[in-house]
């Protein structure tokens, strides 16, 4: 998926990232709201690694699955 030039400059802005973490430290996630809809994904120990672009349904269904408890061992 190809992403535009005002996409990559908002995706690299530091700020609207917000981290999920189990307070263990390192092994997180951040994700951000981007202003086409879609979310952007990263890893915190490699902020400046190409993020996952998914659209918003995709993390509706993420989201619902993970409070749903599909990810709990």
């Amino acid at each position: 998926m190809e992403l535009s030039e005002s996409l990559r400059r908002e995706i690299a802005d530091s700020s609207g990232w917000v981290t999920a973490s189990s307070g263990q430290g390192g092994e997180c996630l951040e994700a951000k709201h981007l202003s086409d809809g879609r979310i952007a994904l990263r890893d915190t120990e490699q902020p400046d690694a190409e993020p996952w672009v998914i659209r918003r349904a995709v993390w509706d269904r993420f989201v619902a699955g993970a409070k749903g408890g599909i990810f709990d061992f």
